[in-house]
């Protein structure tokens, strides 16, 4: 780009590979700066905003220096990715280079990810049943609410705040549960925010995650949650309009987090606990928690553990109280650590408190209650609390465990449970482990203490293993047919869960998906990275079923993976995996750059099935567009390289895209002998999801020919291996296919269910072609039905949705389906510019539809 002069004091341009989080990448995007010449953000700004308004972008959204700015400052918790791409372009426009940078955000855009995922309920958790203490915390909590009641409006008790440990979270919910004892709340909702969680990995949960599952407990549906954050906000409010609910937010981290959360709303009682006192929150009423009195702390401890005798020491429940510094945490840890020592009285463990602060000067109350706790485990029971504080994930199971530690099954759950028993461990779920923030911590410093680097690498290092025969393991019962595809896994040297069903398997990777994204992310940046592009490998299939954020995840480490050891069949996987995602979210412009970098590598290696499987998904990118003539030569191209490389598989996805080329051009039995002609190979090989696609197409050409019960046949056959493989985009699919069915039947209403339906899946799924297409459908339901003003609505949100994407067919759709309904409310002038638009894109496009709509144009004039 012109005016762009690289500053020699760096030699070398900035390294985006090298990034693994927000800070890094900002300080590589400031070192481009200077490489680039140091040009000023006002030259920046002005080179962005002139490619944009080339691009076509309205002046509304062009951007301004200090947003420019704010992308070069150091501690941010998220990065306007366009914006960043648009820099990195200003600075140095080569396009390889571009590419790398959109992985780099990719990879950061990890804890993005992480913090959408958070699991909302419609319930308080269990109350303490030995709860104790906490009087006068509780009388203000009355005191705020019958003064709401008085004076109306909503509530917010914000400043339920204090130390960690403190016992802010059992406080909240104990309080929770004696307001629904006393008072009648319509709806509940509980959620913990993550504010302060010890790993980089478990960011604090993002408010429009959390909106997201709170709208769907409150009934609304999926298609129904609105994209943006302001607008679930409103949805929210909207929704508890009205009603009495108590919302309790847990953990929270900032002001910023818990706004969007906030009723506002008469009659809404919400409770919100964190480390920091949020006083820039508006009409709230704060309540600083610490610790326990004296006497609250002495009854803790007598309630708790009422069968340990006294002793000699009338004063031992005070010494001990004192020692744990009336940390309520510390005071139950010690608890469980009583109960498990019969025979000894509260002085002994006073005593033994008195010991060990004195042995090793261990100052807080949680120090000395852990170290107590830790050392009365037995040699097996210590080492497990320490390598399970190792795990990268936010919760695991026994079978993890078991690899960690290199036992058995039943060994790994019965020391799972005394842990649990001791407070080491919290519950999560059924099965599930977790520690309290404060623990892990502990245990973490002891693992280093304890276990020499070798023995924690092995340890990992099994657990990896696990993850990655398991995974496999489970794609293997789903996608055998694929088996040559992955790479070969050993099977795990430790007990390993039996997957030797589709929905055992479905269930095991549903459940793990959130471990597997941070397995990847650990083993990428930690020395595993052949765990990472196995990984990556073995979870596509997966993965392309609907789960395509956590797919840029992993296939994003794996590339990273790969590039850092030079690995380059790695890379080509990688990069071809990130393709074919970038496609289903319909960006074809990053497709379209990972899929190229791919073929280049395969060529390359002389690799004709990684050859073919690029070029496919290439010609995938183009028919999206409706480049219909160069997808096709792709996907010919693809047929010879599959056949060359004997991928009956891979022939048959060559087929079924080829088919769907030909119904886009009103070639109805070239497409038929496409399907038909995979239909075959499919079940020679066992491949399940290329039986549900052949089945989908062939149910869609039955329905263009109008044979109505061949296409219900097909369409319910697809539908229902595509929900037996867990195949989230597929099953959206097919419902828009059976949508289309109820309308050439006439039966609009019906055709809505399933057009709703698909859409809900591709929202969730961020798969914006497919919202076009179901948004498309309801307009044409809509249409069907007599209602013309919602088929504007539909068919007008689907066009904007198009032209982002760049889809022209799903555009003239859209126009067409406007200019019918314009005509009905006798508005032909709109009309016609909707068919004259749709006729321009029909004729680009080469497709049948141009016919018809000269028609409906010849009809108007006519008028």
């Amino acid at each position: 780009m012109a005016g762009v002069r690289p500053d020699h004091t760096f030699a070398v341009i900035p390294d985006p590979g090298r990034v693994r989080n927000l800070d890094e990448l900002v300080e590589g995007l400031r070192s481009l700066k200077v490489w680039a010449g140091d040009p000023s953000y006002e030259s920046i700004t002005g080179r962005i905003n002139k490619a944009w308004t080339a691009a076509g972008r309205p002046a509304g959204e062009l951007t301004k220096k200090a947003t420019v700015v704010d992308c070069f400052k150091p501690g941010r918790r998220r990065l306007n990715t366009d914006l960043v791409i648009a820099v990195v372009q200003a600075l140095h426009p080569d396009v390889g280079y571009v590419t790398q940078w959109r992985q780099a955000l990719q990879v950061v855009g990890g804890e993005a990810r992480a913090a959408s995922q958070v699991r909302v309920q419609d319930c308080l958790p269990q109350d303490l049943s030995g709860f104790t203490g906490r009087a006068a915390e509780l009388d203000r909590l009355r005191q705020v609410l019958h003064h709401s009641q008085q004076v109306g409006g909503a509530v917010v008790i914000s400043a339920i705040a204090g130390m960690a440990g403190v016992g802010k979270t059992q406080l909240a919910i104990h309080a929770g549960h004696q307001l629904i004892r006393e008072k009648s709340f319509d709806r509940v909702l509980f959620v913990n925010l993550r504010g302060f969680h010890p790993d980089p990995a478990q960011p604090p949960a993002e408010p429009a995650a959390v909106l997201d599952g709170f709208l769907r407990l409150l009934g609304v549906p999926g298609q129904q949650i609105p994209h943006n954050l302001p607008a679930r906000a409103a949805a929210y409010r909207d929704r508890l309009a009205g009603t009495h609910a108590l919302v309790v937010l847990d953990n929270a981290a900032n002001e910023d987090q818990v706004r969007p959360l906030l009723p506002e709303t008469p009659d809404c009682l919400t409770l919100i606990t964190s480390r920091r006192r949020l006083t820039a929150l508006p009409a709230a009423a704060h309540l600083a928690v610490d610790v326990f009195t004296p006497d609250e702390a002495v009854t803790f401890l007598t309630r708790a553990a009422p069968e340990v005798p006294v002793g000699r020491d009338p004063h031992a429940p005070t010494r001990i109280a004192q020692r744990c510094g009336y940390l309520p945490l510390a005071l139950g840890l010690l608890t469980g650590h009583m109960r498990s020592t019969p025979g000894w009285t509260l002085t002994d463990h006073a005593d033994r408190l008195d010991e060990r602060h004195r042995d090793r000067r261990l100052d807080t109350g949680v120090e000395l209650a852990l170290d107590l706790s830790y050392q009365h485990l037995s040699t097996d029971q210590q080492r497990l609390l320490r390598l399970l504080a190792l795990h990268p994930g936010q919760d695991l199971d026994a079978y993890a465990a078991a690899a960690l530690a290199d036992t058995d099954l039943p060994t790994a759950r019965n020391h799972m449970h005394h842990l649990r028993q001791d407070h080491l461990l919290q519950q999560s779920t059924s099965g599930r482990y977790t520690f309290h923030d404060l623990v892990r911590g502990y245990a973490v410093s002891r693992a280093s203490d304890a276990d020499r680097p070798p023995e924690r690498i092995a340890a990992l290092t099994r657990l990896f293993d696990y993850y990655l025969a398991t995974t496999a393991a489970a794609i293997d019962t789903l996608h055998p047919a694929e088996t040559h595809r992955r790479p070969s896994v050993p099977p795990a040297g430790t007990p390993t869960p039996a997957l030797t069903s589709p929905d055992t398997a479905l269930a095991w990777l549903d459940t793990e998906r959130p471990t597997l994204v941070a397995v990847a992310a650990h083993t990428a940046a930690h020395g595993w990275p052949t765990h990472t592009t196995r990984l990556s490998t073995a979870l596509f299939r997966y993965l392309d079923g609907g789960h395509f954020t956590d797919a840029l995840a992993i296939h994003g480490h794996a590339r990273h993976a790969a590039q850092s050891t030079g690995d380059a069949a790695g890379q080509a996987r990688a990069l071809t995996d990130l393709g074919a995602t970038h496609a289903q979210l319909g960006q074809p412009g990053p497709a379209t750059d990972h899929l190229q970098q791919a073929l280049r590598l395969y060529r390359q290696a002389g690799d004709p099935a990684g050859q073919a499987r690029a070029v496919n998904n290439l010609g995938r990118v183009e028919a999206r567009l409706g480049h219909y003539r160069p997808a096709t030569d792709y996907y010919q191209q693809a047929l010879t390289l599959y056949r060359q490389a004997g991928d009956q598989a891979g022939e048959a996805n060559a087929l079924n895209s080829a088919g769907d080329v030909e119904v886009k051009l009103g070639r109805f039995q070239s497409a038929t002998d496409h399907y038909q002609q995979a239909l075959t190979l499919v079940r020679q090989a066992g491949d399940r999801a290329g039986e549900a696609y052949a089945l989908n197409g062939l149910g869609d050409v039955e329905v263009k020919f109008g044979r109505i019960q061949p296409a219900i046949d097909h369409l319910q056959q697809a539908l229902t291996l595509y929900r037996q493989l867990g195949n989230r985009a597929g099953e959206a699919w097919t419902l828009d296919s059976i949508g289309v069915l109820h309308i050439h039947l006439g039966q609009p209403s019906e055709a809505t269910g399933y057009y709703q339906q698909a859409l809900a899946i591709f929202r969730e799924a961020c798969e914006r072609d497919g919202e076009a297409y179901a948004l498309n459908g309801l307009g044409e339901a809509a249409y069907t039905a007599g209602r013309p003003t919602d088929a504007v609505t539909h068919h007008t949100a689907a066009h904007t949705i198009a032209v982002d994407i760049g889809a022209l067919d799903q555009q003239a759709r859209a126009h067409v389906g406007l200019g019918h309904a314009h005509h009905t409310l006798a508005n032909p002038t709109h009309a016609r510019q909707h068919y004259q638009h749709a006729l321009t894109l029909y004729t680009h496009l080469g497709t049948t539809d141009a016919d018809d709509l000269r028609a409906h144009l010849a009809t108007i004039d006519n008028n």
